[in-house]
This record gives C-alpha cells, structure tokens and sequence, in this order.
C-alpha cells in the first residue's frame, strides 16, 4: 500500500522557477479583508449583475474567503466537509450574545422571551425551508450524526424486532450505517446492503428487488459525499412505502444545495447540518412527520422534555420539546435561522442551477489532469452530477495531493476516505482526495484548483 508523504517544502516556485505558479506570483492580487455591514446578502439582480456569476456576486459576504494561507490566495473547495459563513450569519451570533443571550422556554424576563422567540422563529424558518408542514415537525439536534441517533434509538428500538430488515446502500456516511448497526446488535433486525452499479450509483433495480414486507426502514442519502450522485428519492420513498417501509434521508448534501420540499419526497424522516448549509457549528435538525414524532419515546431525560416529574415516574412533553432535553443550542440555532435567511434571498433554485454549471465545469477540466480516476456517474443529458469530485491519481496519494495543493497553491481540499469507508473499499481504495463546491465558488476557483493539482502531479513525476 502506497504511504502519505507530507513534506514541508520550498515554494514550488523555488524548485520549477520557469513554472506557472512563479510566473502567477508575480501578478497575484491581495484581497480586502473588508466585511459588508449589511446582514443581507450582496445578491440583487440586476442588468449589471446577471453577466456575474452567482460566485463573484456572493464572495463580498464571506470575510474568511479574501485572505492568503501559505503565501497565496486562498481557494476553498472543501465544502461538503463544512461551507463558510456569511457576514449575516457571524452578526446574528454576535447580536445574539450581545443584546438578548438568555435561556430558552424558562424566564418571562425580557431577555428570555425574546431569545425564545428568535430560537422558535428559527425552527419556523427550517420548517418553511424545507416545506414540512408544521414547525413542530422539526427537532433541533446537535447535528445530522445526533439526529439519525435519535430515530434509530427512539423509533428504532421501539419498532424493530428480530427478523426485521434495514436496507442501506454501501455509499452511506458513516453517520447513517453505525447507529443501525447498534440498534440491530440490540433488536435483531438484519443490515442489508445495495451494491453500485456499473455507472457507480446506487444499483436501485436491485433496490426494487431488495424490498419485501421483512424491510421496515430504508436509510439512503439524497446526494452522496463521495460519489456525487444524486439519487430519486421520491421515487425510492413510494417504492419502500408500498412495502410498509419508512424512509430516512440523509440530506446533508442536498439542504444546502437544492430546494428538498418534504412533503414532495414524502420522506418519513430527514436529516441535515447547519454547518453545511452556511450556518453554525453545532446544530442540526431531524424532520420527521407528526405522527411518528408523537408516537417515539424520549431519547434523552433531563429538563424541558418533561411535562411532570415525580419520584418514581414521569411524563414527557410533546415533539419536538421531548427530545430536546436540556437548554439548547440557542445562539446556533439563530445563526442558522440567519443562513436559511441568507439563502432564501439568493434563491435555492438559483444555487443549483449555478451549481450544477460549477460541476460540469470542474469535472470537464478534471478529466485533462493526466492518470487522474474520479469516482462515481460521468455527467449526461439524464445525470446530473452534485458540485464535487472524489479523485485518485494514479501512484500518488491523496494526501500527498491535498497536502501540496495547501502548503504551495494554498488550495483546500480533503483527502482520507470522507466518512465512508465501506464505499472505498467497494471501489479498491483506502482514501480518495475530494473538491467540493459551493455558490461563492467561482470558475476561476476550479482554474487555480486544476493548475495547481497539474503542478502538484509533475512535482511528484519528478520523484519516479
């Protein structure tokens, strides 16, 4: 197996003077570091702006994007791992801890009810956001992880028995297979597993085949980390509904991407990270429809879950309160009622359709790195590829690449196996390198990403 190097070096410009990155310093261009006081977004349409694109209209927002790491302007292309956040957001936070901060739900105080307000206002906001037909539907969770563990703890153990089947696919993040392998340890249900296709999908004729009456649940992503797949989940949840079977979407990929109507999908329960979708740390939201929501037990004890204590019993609050013990995570879930604010003024819509341009773009351009493997569907007419490219090139590792691409390019990316180990192991890797977009990203990001990466692949050519 092929080991990481991960050199400190001379600017590459030192060790390939006549290169194009020792020609490009002598004209690189510093950025202002200047925020907009404005918390809305630099986004209005108008004659001049609609020959921009959408990436150099939003860029001004982001203060993180216009500085240099290692010498060079930065290219951020890590965002399925995490995206930025807009100045809309970092001021919601900051107002929040400066003017209102106070606990939730517990103080008539004015300090109290108006954080109260703002962090229901957020779950409303969410709600909207993804068309789901009462606030009350939405539960705040420390994350999509905690969310998944929430159904599979409190829905899982509550309904699975022996016998029962989960149907999977290989391409799930490790966040979506573990909790179900921890629920089936205790209930004894069985894991099942769908396999890719030919094209490196998720093989759903075999999907069809795989659902009986024995499957009481499918656990499937919406739009893979790794592959870029995006995958029919309207279709897939009529198909596992004919069988009596509930569906959980990952939609970690796809909330911050696309406009996900609930109610459209038809979804039973869903998952996504503020983190992902310019929002904050630490927050995260499950979806799930009302009458599961009322019929699952508690997933953790402590206060507000409770609607009476006494000593030797108690009873609990309605959703989304009884699975929100303890005080929450306030200051986050406003900062992400700020993200969702920001991107709704854009349009999600408008996202994706610029989006989906930044994909073909970065994956036309890099199919001409030579020995270079990407992973997962090549892009048509009928395949829309999400704004990521899982890689390999051939002999040199992928942190190797990363590592290059940062220390001298100053070019984020990720290298390591995404969360998703099972699926490299499918397609004969231990780890993959991954750009991945978001819509501050521009074309001229994936030009400096694809020149960098040539210069890192001859630098280690150099090496044979």
């Amino acid at each position: 197996m092929m080991e990481a190097i991960v050199p400190k070096l001379l600017p590459f410009s030192f060790l390939n003077p006549n290169s194009n990155a020792a020609v490009r310093s002598l004209g690189f261009r510093r950025f202002s570091c200047s925020s907009s006081s404005s918390l809305s977004p630099s986004v209005s349409v108008s004659a001049e702006s609609e020959s921009v694109s959408l990436g150099h209209i939003t860029r001004p927002d982001f203060p993180i994007l216009h500085q240099e790491v290692n010498g060079k302007k930065l290219v951020y292309l890590d965002n399925a791992a995490t995206s930025q956040k807009p100045v809309a957001v970092i001021k919601a936070l900051q107002n929040y801890y400066e003017a209102y901060n106070s606990n939730v739900h517990r103080g008539i105080h004015y300090l109290s009810a108006k954080a109260t307000d703002e962090y229901e206002l957020a779950r409303k906001k969410v709600a909207a956001f993804i068309n789901a037909s009462d606030s009350r539907e939405i539960v705040f969770t420390r994350n999509a992880t905690e969310a998944i563990n929430l159904v599979a703890y409190s829905w899982g153990l509550s309904n699975l028995k022996p016998g029962d089947e989960i149907v999977l696919t290989i391409a799930e993040h490790h966040s979506a297979i573990v909790p179900w392998q921890l629920v089936s340890q205790k209930t004894g249900a069985m894991l099942k597993f769908l396999n890719l296709n030919e094209d490196e999908i998720p093989d759903l004729d075999k999907l069809k085949e795989m659902l009986s009456r024995k499957t009481k649940l499918v656990v499937i992503h919406h739009v893979s980390n790794v592959l870029a797949s995006v995958l029919p989940i309207e279709e897939i949840v009529h198909w596992a509904h004919d069988v009596g079977a509930k569906v959980l979407v990952d939609a970690c990929q796809s909330v911050p991407h696309m406009v996900v109507d609930v109610q459209g999908l038809d979804a039973d329960f869903l998952v996504a990270s503020s983190h992902k979708m310019c929002g904050p740390t630490g927050i995260g939201f499950l979806y799930g429809k009302s009458d599961l929501l009322s019929a699952m037990p508690p997933f953790l004890g402590g206060g507000e879950m409770i609607s009476d204590v006494f000593l030797d019993h108690s009873t609990y609050a309605d959703p989304p309160s009884r699975f929100e013990a303890g005080t929450p995570a306030i200051g986050e879930a406003i900062g992400l009622g700020a993200a969702i604010d920001y991107l709704s003024a854009i349009g999600m819509q408008r996202i994706h359709e610029y989006e989906m341009e930044l994909a073909t773009y970065l994956y036309e351009n890099l199919l001409s790195v030579p020995n270079v493997r990407i992973y997962g569907p090549k892009p048509s007419e009928n395949v829309h590829r999400a704004a990521l490219c899982s890689f390999n090139v051939e002999k040199i590792h992928p942190t190797d690449i990363a590592t290059i691409l940062d220390q001298q390019h100053g070019v984020a990316i990720r290298s390591g196996h995404h969360c998703a180990q099972p699926l490299h192991r499918h397609l004969g890797v231990n780890a993959s390198a991954r750009a991945s977009l978001y819509f501050y990203n521009t074309k001229e990001d994936v030009d400096d990403f694809i020149l960098a990466l040539n210069e890192t692949v001859n630098f280690f050519n150099m090496f044979r």
